[in-house]
């Protein structure tokens, strides 16, 4: 091979790794400023990018010299597994927050290039004064230091996003009435932040799942390419966006498509972004081997992370529905076990209420579990099948030089696996199951 061929085919590996970084920092973080190598490698390779995803996700770019947008409507609107989270805390964000957030942002749209948290309070407060937020029972009145903190928490996550930058001031002596914060309008970024395809002004749906359903419907295709399109597009927001993605969510047109289509779809999402598609009778996920495209870790150091390993070993070698009363007395039992390890409110009574919640809302996010009642009609959980990959099996004791038998490839649509590349049932050390959310905010 002369030095000319190897020379490009350096360069052309080169150009591949840093588009491939581009994308994936798309992906974690859909909104960019302007600073740092990953806004630079998304301008500098922005035709490519806004090509792929324009043609596999319906996904539009924008970029220009201060900020880089992907577009990115979900593949499920309804998905509740993902929400707003307090940037100290990790707590999920109330329906008081969220309708704080979107009063803010109104706030902030009309605000001069510099603003007061004194002041951005004094127009939110206005604004919730709104009859229809009132008939809706939301109150914000900043009349204990409960709402202040909601405040708090939203500029926080504004802050986060760079939609405010900090000029002087602190946050907390706003909370204890002692003192203000000045910031920064970035209005690039704030005008960025709404992803949808009408306008909510113009949505006249009747209730909640109405009106979303509205803010992002598309027109109904009236051609076989218009409606593969619309087909590979929306698989391949949910090979992006979903833990996994199990063939009994999806239609007969989607079932159908995929399955026909499946080595298309996955191999231009690997080519691209590196992700591995890990194939199962139920349905695919696309593995991370970089374990950084995702917003829930499994398992994960601490209390709770702990609590959602041991639970998800439990309930996948238990099977079938499990009422959520049992489950929490497993809690306590293992609270009790661990009191050494885990922290001292964990042993606390009615400790075991919070903490089994905790790892099942963890679990469902991650495609592990689904919530159901039970025959008596009580709260239950039912584990899917990518949960498979948490149960133990019994222990092979091998002699010196011996190799480990090998194991069936059937089984679930495979959660994470560790680096070491566990079979389906045999989690190994370090084994993982992640979401490709980019945030548990997903700036849409």
């Amino acid at each position: 091979m002369s030095g000319d061929n190897r020379l490009g085919d350096a360069l052309a590996a080169q150009r591949e790794q840093e588009v491939r970084r581009a994308a994936r920092a798309l992906l974690r973080r859909p909104l960019l400023r302007a600073g740092g190598d990953d806004f630079r490698l998304v301008r500098q390779h922005a035709a490519e990018l806004r090509t792929w995803f324009e043609r596999n996700t319906g996904w539009a770019l924008l970029v220009d010299a201060q900020v880089a947008r992907l577009r990115r409507i979900p593949g499920v609107d309804t998905d509740p597994t993902h929400p707003a989270r307090d940037v100290r805390t990790g707590l999920p964000f109330s329906r008081r927050r969220y309708v704080v957030f979107c009063l803010s942002l109104a706030v902030l749209e009309r605000a001069e290039q510099q603003i007061a948290l004194g002041r951005l309070a004094e127009q939110v407060v206005l604004a919730a004064a709104d009859p229809a937020l009132e008939e809706a029972q939301v109150a914000f009145t900043l009349a204990d230091r409960e709402q202040r903190t909601d405040l708090v928490a939203v500029v926080r996550l504004l802050l986060e996003w760079g939609v405010l930058a900090k000029v002087a001031g602190d946050e907390d002596a706003f909370l204890k009435s002692a003192g203000d914060a000045l910031y920064d309008v970035d209005r690039r970024v704030l005008a960025g932040l709404l992803v949808a395809r009408r306008g909510p002004s113009t949505v006249r749906g009747d209730g909640f799942e109405a009106c979303l359903g509205e803010l992002n419907a598309e027109v109904l295709p009236d051609s076989d390419e218009l409606r593969n399109r619309a087909l590979r597009h929306s698989l391949t927001r949910r090979l992006l966006d979903d833990p996994v993605l199990y063939l009994d969510g999806l239609t007969e047109a989607e079932s159908a498509y995929l399955t026909s289509q499946r080595a298309a779809l996955t191999r231009r999402i690997s080519e691209l972004t590196g992700l591995v598609p890990e194939v199962r009778a139920e349905g695919v996920a696309m593995v991370d081997p970089d374990d950084d495209l995702t917003d829930l870790r499994m398992p994960e150091q601490g209390t709770d992370g702990h609590v959602a390993l041991l639970a998800a070993e439990y309930l996948a070698g238990r099977g079938g529905t499990v009422p959520l009363t049992e489950l929490q007395r497993q809690v306590a039992g293992w609270a009790l076990e661990h009191a050494g390890f885990w922290r001292r409110s964990a042993t606390l009574p009615g400790a075991e209420a919070e903490l089994a919640e905790q790892a099942v809302e963890r679990l469902v996010a991650l495609g592990l579990l689904e919530r159901t009642v039970d025959d008596d009609g009580a709260a239950a959980v039912r584990p899917r099948p990518a949960l498979d990959r948490y149960r133990v099996g019994e222990a092979v004791l091998l002699e010196p030089g011996q190799s480990a038998p090998r194991r069936s490839r059937k089984g679930a649509a495979g959660a994470k696996p560790g680096r070491g590349g566990a079979g389906a049932g045999t989690p190994a050390k370090g084994t993982q199951t992640t979401s490709k959310t980019t945030k548990s905010v997903r700036t849409r």
